[in-house]
This record gives C-alpha cells, structure tokens and sequence, in this order.
C-alpha cells in the first residue's frame, strides 16, 4: 500500500484526496476477492483495513500539518519550548486492530502542551489543531465522486458533540478525573496513538506483528527515558497513556465493573428491542459485542494489577484469560469460534453494499448470497450454525454477568428502623450466645457516619450482606466470633466500593469467606489487613492447589519485569505475591490439606524466593556498585535457617560477603541497610518481613555485614556457645554461591571442633535459665514454648547433642530440623532411640498445638497443664544435662 501510494502524483491535499480513495477501491476489491475465495482469514482482513486506515490518516496529517505551518508557523509549547504535534487516537476497532470492511473509524485528537505557532500569522495551539483536526476529517471522511476512504466519528471525544475537537493532554486528564463516565472507561481499553507513527516497521512486516511490536502506542505504557534516542514523539505517546492509564484501569481489583458493564448492556439491549434489531450480529443477543463484553469486563476488573490483560485484539484478550484461568478452555474455545463466525458473517453483510452494517437482511436473494458467503449451500444451514454460537456467548454472557444471588436474605434483622429489642431477639433466635453485645455492635454500624456516608450503590450491597453475614455465620460452630470477625472486615472495606461488589457479586467466594472467618481470627485479621485478597476466595481450583515454586518464581520475574522502571511499583508487586501466597497457603492449612512441616516448608520457601528477589533488585538499584553481580549472601537463622517458618514469623538474617575490593565494605552495607529496608518497610500494600539482625557477629553493636574472613575468625574466636547453638540452625539463603559455599564449609569448622561436654552442658544450662527469666509465667497454664518440658528444652536439647557430637559424628551437621536430627541421634545411639520418639512426637504435639492457637491470636499459647504430659522431655533432658535443669 505503501509502495503504490507513494508512486502516486500527490503535491497537495486535493491530489491526495484522490489518491487515498484510488487506494481504498483497490485494496477493498483484493481483498473482497482473497476473502470470499477463501484466501484470507478473519486476521487478514482486519489487519489490512487497519494497516489502511493508519496510512490513510498519517499521509493526510503530514500534508495538512506541513500546509498550516507553512501558513502559521510550527506550534510549540509555551512552558517547554519543545515543538508539539497532534496526536491521533484510534479508539473501538481501529485501536485494537480489528477494523471491518466498512467500519467508521472512531477518533480523539489530543496534543502535548498550550502555546503557540512562531509564524508571522500567530495561532494558538488549540486553534492551530483545532484546524489540522477539521481538514484531515474532511480529507478522509467526505463523500466525493471518487467515494469516500472511512466515515470519522468523533463522539468519543471529551464532551462528545459538543465538546472541543482537540483537546490539551491538561485538559484530558482534567475530563478524565472530574468528567469521565464509565462507558468512556470501555472506550478507552482500546485506545492507541495511530498517528503519527512510532518507530515505522517495514511493508514486510505483518500488521498484526506491528500491533504487537508497537505497544508503545496501546495504554501498555512503554519504559520512558531508556536512551537518548527516544523520540520527542514517543515521550508525547508515554505522557499521553500515562495519564488515561489510571483512568481505565484502577490500581485494585474493580469489581464494580460488573454492575456497569451490566447497566450499559442493558441500556444497548432496550434500545436494540426498541429499534426492533435483535437480529443484529453485532448489538443482539449472543452478537459481537457480548463477547467483547466479556473480555473487557475482566481487563477493567484485573488489567491495574495485570499488565498482561491491557491488551488490544479481542481474541488475544480471550486467551489470555484462558492462560490466567479466569475462564476455562472449552468457553474461551467457544467464544473465540463464536467471535470469528460473528466478524466473517458481518464483513460479508457489509460487502453486499458496502455499507456499515449488522442486520441479517430480509430478502430472501441476500440471504442466500450472505449462506453462500459464509460457505453454507442454504440460508437455513447457515443460520443454525449462527444460532448455536449465539446461544453459546448469550449463555456464557448470563453466566459471567448474573447476579449469581442466591436466595434472598432476610432483611427483617437489618433496616433502617430496626430496635434493638428486636435485634437482640432475632438473633438470639438463630443461636447466637452474645445477642445483646452483637445487637449493640450492628446498631452502631447503622448509625456510624460512615455507614450513612456510603454512596448509595455501596450502601445498597452493604445492606444486602449483613442479612448474609448473619444468617450465614449462624450455621456456623463458632457463630458469634464468625459474626464479629465478618462485621470487622465490613466496616474495614467499607468505604472501598469494589470489595463490597466483589462480595455481593459472588456468593461462593463468600461462604468460603465465612468458613474462614469461622476457622481462625488470625486469618480474618489478615484480610482485614489485606482486603485485596478477597480475589483469591474466588477460584477453588486455586487457592486449594499446592504451590509450584518454579512457576511462581517465572510468574513474579515477569511481573517485575513489565515495571521494571518503577521500583516502588517493583515492591508492590513483591508484597502483593508474598500476600497472595501466602493466604493461599493459609487456605490450604484451614482446609486441613497442608500437613504442619510441610507447611513450614512452603512457608520457608516463600521467604527464600522473596529474599532472592530483592537481593537483586536491591543490588540493581545501587548507586554504587563495581560489579555485575554481588559477591554475596544473605544467611538465615533460626525459623528460616530451619525451615520451620510460621505465618507471622520475622527473619533471622546476617549479611556476608567475600570481595578484594577496597569499598566492598561500604558498598555491601549500604545493600544490607537497602534489603533490610525493603524487607521490613511499609506501603500501602503492606509489608513483606519483619527482620532481626542481632545474631550477627557481636550483636546490635557489631557491623552490618561481615566478610567472610571477619565471620570465620569471629566464630572461631570470640563466638559465645549460645551463639554456636544458633549456627546449628543456620544456611545458606540466597546470593552468591560460593560465598554460601564458604559460610557452608565455615560451620561445618566451628560445629565440629572438640568441645569440653562437662564444659558445654553447664553453658546451655545457664543460657535455658537466661530464657526462662525472661519469659515468666505466673499463671496455672503451662506455657507449650518456654515453661520446662515444652518446645525450648526441646531444640536446646538438639543443639547440645550437635555441639557435643558432631566432631565424632560429622552428618549431624548436615541437617537444621529438630525433629530429624533428634531421630538421627537415637539411631546413632547418642541417645535412647524409643525415647527420642516420644520427644519427636510430643514435639510435634506441641508445634500443632502452638500453629492452632496462633491461627486464632491466642498469644502467649498456654494451655492447662493436664492436656500434656512433658515426661519424655523431662527425662531425656535429665539424661543429658542433669537432674532438675529443666524443673
């Protein structure tokens, strides 16, 4: 097209006029003929209409901008100086690529900055483009003799009709957060700058591939300010999605888009009945735009925490929610097969006349041309296969767009002139032990500001859960702590609209938000810490589903990549996936799928894949930095270091390194203060780790990072035994593996050297009373962690078997589990074996035990000294370090 356009006489806007409607004729009779011969594809022909309408709109740009500069001089800023341009945005079809054989083609012109031309005939900005805007739809969009090229509409603009034709980018983000409706939200899910051009591709190349090559110009926002040779346009293209970007596509997940996108079907659908089209492929029921209904609905709802979804084509949008498993494969099949029957039928009802439209025709002539078309030998065997995909789409739109209610609540408990009398007996009738303190509860709810002050959509679905929570949380064991929890989270999420949506949207993600609830307070304190994680109650196959490490590791790594830029964003995405998982995990365990070590295990992975992550985030964003890779390593101790990590536990870390250079001190500190940092900061997503330091060499007061060397004479020299106990339980984490392998190989030194055992008993004995100080428990319940016979004595007595016989017996070293390295003692005869087994089992007892109460914020975890028996601590603990040392 390219070629022949420009071997074409074209010296004004006139001669360009004719060549442009020449061009259309020739390109629409090649490709009626490729498609109705069955040579080209649905793609094909989508593709090359936009390829046309593109090259339509820059040549009619670049001659009516060089003919008004030529007037008024060029336009510039007059804040910047810099020279400015036009920017035409393809909105609907011709944005995502997907332009028919008779569509119009739906614009918006925007320009960077106000100013002003420098020629000797001054204009302002707006009206300098305000007239380049008026000629170039006039030169495409007018009726001559030769034909017209595309019909322009430009009612998607700012103020539709009556707004100005071109508009400032102030002025646009201006409309967007004080003006924007919802529908104008859809609208610009497919916006993309078509002119002028970004980066021009060759005429080789496919214009699907330049779609996908050119997402700079889609509101996937491209990486501003990589090199020096980013073009002035390109920075205009960055500015300009940068600020529609958080217009469309909202930071958290908009469950709200259901109801909208619900009420704007419904307003289509009237006018479809009233207009008496219901036979219209496009607008009727189970038509084209369902289906992109469908597909939009999920890119408004995920598309600000997935970049993968702000995309353009339709079909990609498609498979790209089957990859997310946010639909299933046989309906993305279906909806996909659906959509290229719907666009190939429209194309051919257009070639009749060329005309833009989607209405099966009457006559009985053209039905049979359209069957013929479509490649049918009857009107009556194509419109069955018609009327399959549409009962298909209609099905799946009534599915994915339902209100998914269940049977009405009872609303007799919750309205406005509700008494507490009433309310205290009502629910005092459904079983609940505190019905007065939960009336009183739900009546301050009532008649809070904050209730009142909810927007009436809110306050509607809000009024619709109550009646849910209490009747639901009734038929639960724990119904009053299931009620208050439940309340809790709603006064929490109250104000956030789209939570209040997701819940009212889909009642199984709530029944499994109150089969939580019921099972543990502490999870019910995280959604209310986290709300965004609702999401994850909605799809059973997920959040039931044991972890894959290295898919998840793939998974982030992409994430952080798509905002490579934004470091924040970077460590909102890293705390957002260690939320995610983490509650996934925690779904697992209530359901009683995660057996405790295993658990343990996922948990301690979690926390390496994330310390991995932002070590190398960290070093990246250093300033100060000689080398391409930091010579290294983060170690962990305690819970991490054996890998019996729990939900709430902080990181025992130090910070080692092994490097010649004469700043590696400074410049792996300044890393480990980074880390520690990003680790332990808050944002409005959160947190990610609380972190402890203090089992570094000489505690608080000692540097934040050791070399190697320093490390090694440390712990050979002046290391405390308490401090020894704690290397038991250390390894490497994440960073530079040799640097893992030297700490590796310096442990195994200091835990196998030969130890004086009197010497040694008398120093563990002195630090387990050290720890009992400083956890007194004047109560009658027996503390499960630090009273004597619980889990303490137990990891003490480890660490003592370890220090005492690794020099003679070298693999004790080569394990962290307590309950492992208690077994292989008994093998090895250290200890009595039958009698290792009853710790190891009461150890286990005991973690449970402590995981279950924690599960539900009963902190300290004591219990009456009945529910266990500590005999077999208490004896093995006598039987190696002595008669009343545990007493």
């Amino acid at each position: 097209m390219t070629g022949w356009l420009d071997a074409m006489p074209v010296t004004n806007e006139a001669s360009l006029s004719r060549a442009v409607r020449q061009l259309r004729k020739r390109v629409m009779l090649k490709l009626l003929t490729r498609d109705l011969g069955g040579l080209a594809d649905l793609n094909e022909v989508m593709t090359t209409m936009t390829a046309l309408a593109e090259l339509v709109i820059r040549r009619a740009q670049a001659c009516i901008m060089q003919s008004l500069v030529e007037q008024y001089g060029a336009p510039a800023g007059v804040n910047s100086g810099v020279p400015q341009e036009m920017l035409v945005i393809g909105m609907g079809k011709l944005g995502g690529g997907e332009l028919n054989v008779s569509s119009d083609i739906d614009l918006i012109f925007a320009y960077p900055e106000d100013g002003e031309t420098n020629g000797a005939r001054s204009l302002s900005n707006h009206e300098f483009f305000t007239k380049l805007g008026r000629r170039l739809i006039n030169l495409i969009n007018e009726a001559t003799g030769e034909g017209y090229v595309f019909r322009v509409d430009m009612r998607l603009r700012p103020y539709g009709d009556s707004g100005p034709l071109v508009m400032s980018f102030a002025g646009l983000e201006e409309y967007f957060f004080t003006q924007g409706r919802e529908w104008e939200r859809y609208a610009w899910i497919k916006a993309r700058v078509v002119s002028p051009a970004i980066n021009p591709l060759n005429e080789t190349t496919s214009h699907s591939t330049k779609l996908q090559n050119t997402a700079a110009k889609s509101l996937v926002i491209p990486p501003a300010g990589e090199g020096a040779n980013e073009s002035l346009h390109e920075l205009f293209v960055h500015e300009l999605m940068q600020l529609a970007r958080p217009f469309v596509f909202r930071k958290y997940l908009d469950f709200g888009a259901f109801a909208s996108m619900r009420k704007l079907h419904a307003q289509i659908r009237q006018e479809v009945q009233r207009r008496d089209r219901l036979n219209n492929v496009k607008l009727g029921p189970g038509g084209i735009r369902e289906i992109e209904f469908i597909a939009q609905v999920f890119q408004l709802i995920r598309g600000g925490r997935d970049a993968g979804l702000r995309i353009l084509p339709t079909l990609q949008v498609l498979q790209v929610l089957r990859e997310n498993a946010q639909l299933e494969p046989g309906t993305v099949a279906g909806l996909s097969a659906a959509y290229v029957f719907l666009r190939n039928l429209e194309h051919r009802l257009q070639y009749l006349d060329d005309q833009q439209t989607q209405d099966i025709p009457e006559h009985p002539d053209d039905r049979a041309l359209l069957a013929e078309g479509m490649g049918y030998p009857d009107y009556t065997a194509m419109l069955e296969q018609l009327d399959r995909h549409r009962a298909l789409v209609s099905a799946q739109f009534a599915l994915i767009f339902s209100t998914q209610e269940g049977d009405a609540p009872d609303n007799t408990l919750w309205h406005d002139n509700m008494q507490e009398e009433e309310l205290r007996n009502g629910l005092g009738e459904l079983g609940y032990a505190d019905a007065a303190g939960l009336a009183e509860r739900l009546l301050q709810i009532r008649d809070s500001v904050r209730y009142r002050q909810l927007q009436d959509s809110s306050r509607q679905r809000f009024d619709l859960l109550v009646p849910q929570f209490i009747a639901r949380s009734a038929a639960q064991p724990n119904r009053d702590q299931t009620l208050t929890r439940l309340l809790n989270l709603l006064e929490s999420i109250g104000r956030r609209a789209s939570y209040l949506a997701f819940l009212a949207e889909y009642p199984l993600a709530l029944q499994r938000l109150i089969d939580l609830a019921n099972a543990s307070a502490w999870a019910s304190d995280y959604l209310n810490q986290y709300p965004i994680l609702l999401d994850e109650l909605l799809d059973a196959r997920e959040i039931y589903r044991a972890p894959d490490w290295a898919a998840l590791d793939a998974a982030l790594h992409k994430q952080l990549a798509e905002c490579e830029q934004d470091i924040e964003q970077q460590m909102d995405v890293l705390r957002q996936f260690q939320h995610v998982q983490t509650f996934r995990l925690l779904a697992l365990d209530l359901q009683g799928l995660l057996p405790l070590e295993t658990l343990s295990d996922h948990l301690s992975d979690l926390a390496d894949l994330i310390l991995r992550h932002v070590l190398q985030l960290c070093w990246r964003e250093a300033r100060k930095k000689h080398r391409n890779e930091p010579q290294f390593a983060i170690i962990a101790y305690g819970k991490l270091g054996g890998r019996e990590l729990g939900y709430a536990s902080d990181l025992d870390l130090i910070f080692l390194y092994d490097d010649p250079h004469p700043d590696a001190g400074e410049i792996y500190a300044r890393l480990a203060k980074r880390i520690n940092a990003m680790l332990g900061s808050y944002t409005s997503a959160g947190r990610l780790y609380e972190t402890d330091l203090r089992l570094r060499p000489n505690g608080e007061g000692g540097l934040l990072v050791s070399s190697i060397e320093a490390f090694a004479e440390y712990q050979q020299k002046h290391a405390w035994v308490w401090e020894h106990q704690a290397l038991t339980r250390a390894r490497f984490c994440v960073g530079d593996a040799r640097v893992g392998e030297q700490f590796k190989a310096i442990r195994h030194q200091v835990l196998r050297q030969p130890r004086d055992i009197s010497t040694l008993r008398q120093e563990i004995i002195a630090m387990r009373q050290k720890m009992r100080d400083g956890h007194p428990n004047n109560s009658q319940l027996f503390d499960i962690k630090h009273d004597s016979g619980g889990m303490v004595d137990i990891e003490f007595m480890v660490q003592f078997l370890v220090l005492a016989h690794a020099h003679d017996h070298p693999e004790l070293t080569n394990d962290r589990s307590n309950l492992r390295l208690l077994h292989r003692c008994g093998e090895l005869g250290l200890v009595d074996a039958q009698q290792a087994e009853r710790v190891c089992d009461l150890y286990r007892k005991l973690r449970a035990l402590q995981h279950k109460m924690r599960l539900n914020n009963q902190v300290p975890c004591r219990v009456d000294a009945d529910e266990i028996d500590t005999a077999p601590v208490l004896a093995l603990w006598k039987a190696l370090l002595g008669a009343g040392s545990a007493s």
